[in-house]
């Protein structure tokens, strides 16, 4: 296991009954380095979404526990906030409350079909199924496609603006 999953499973393990204690939702947590910086990020939510303040509270309560436990060895900065409209699918429980709602897919690479003479990297369907190693959604016209998770660079709810 990497140093940054890690940090990232002591720092859900710590964040969880805190946010449950507030009925808040914890939807993910991230360790990542931009330029020279590491940030420690945590996505909350709730019903009828999150406001700065509950963000300001987990994150004080955070920030002490992680001073008190002390497993982070570089510098970081702690930011706590909504996962917003392009939250990504990335656990079970993000599958299944989009069953039969329209996403969007990325791939890492053009996929085509048979009959295509140009591959996509974006596609938008109603999400049909999912398990371990794929993803089906049926596409506009009603054909289904069908995806392999490792093919997938990001997957999220598809804005209709």
């Amino acid at each position: 296991m990497s140093k940054r999953e890690v940090y990232e499973q002591k720092t859900e393990a710590l964040l969880l009954p805190l946010v449950e204690q507030h009925g808040f939702e914890l939807v993910d947590v991230e360790y990542v380095k931009e330029g020279s910086n590491w940030y420690l990020r945590a996505y909350i939510d709730k019903l009828g979404g999150i406001a700065v303040d509950d963000c300001a509270l987990i994150s004080r309560a955070l920030g002490d526990r992680l001073d008190d436990e002390d497993y982070i060895a570089e510098a970081y900065i702690l930011e706590v906030s909504s996962p917003g409209l392009g939250r990504p699918l990335k656990k079970e429980k993000d599958f299944v409350r989009s069953m039969g709602k329209d996403v969007e897919i990325r791939t890492y690479r053009a996929i085509k079909n048979e009959d295509e003479k140009v591959g996509s990297k974006e596609f938008v369907g109603a999400l049909e199924a999912y398990d371990d190693k794929s993803v089906t959604i049926v596409l506009a016209d009603g054909t289904k496609r069908c995806f392999e998770k490792s093919d997938i660079a990001l997957i999220r709810l598809a804005f209709d603006f």
